[in-house]
């Protein structure tokens, strides 16, 4: 199959993580925000180089937030813990 010339090509490359998985801030009122960047995709040019000769990438990230506040606490609707088991069998909170 022959690729049009109007078309780039790219080759998916495999990727590993290096280093940590979160970059981790602390704000001014202790609320914790750790930010995690994954690369979804990423392929190297087949059929074109950059105009300094270099090779040409093609990058998919996604970015994820964690927010802890400093109070880390959290709230649900009743209905949404209703008839939900919150022990295994036989176990009880005292």
């Amino acid at each position: 199959m022959s690729m049009p010339k109007d078309k780039i090509e790219f080759k998916m490359l495999d990727h590993q993580r290096v280093g940590d998985e979160h970059v981790t801030f602390k704000l001014d009122d202790g609320t914790i925000v750790k930010v995690k960047v994954d690369l979804d995709r990423v392929g190297v040019a087949t059929n074109y180089k950059n105009p300094d000769g270099t090779p040409h990438y093609a990058v998919n990230a996604s970015l994820k937030l964690s927010i802890i506040p400093n109070e880390r606490k959290f709230f649900v609707e009743p209905d949404s813990i209703k008839n939900k088991q919150t022990a295994p069998p036989g176990q009880m909170f005292s």
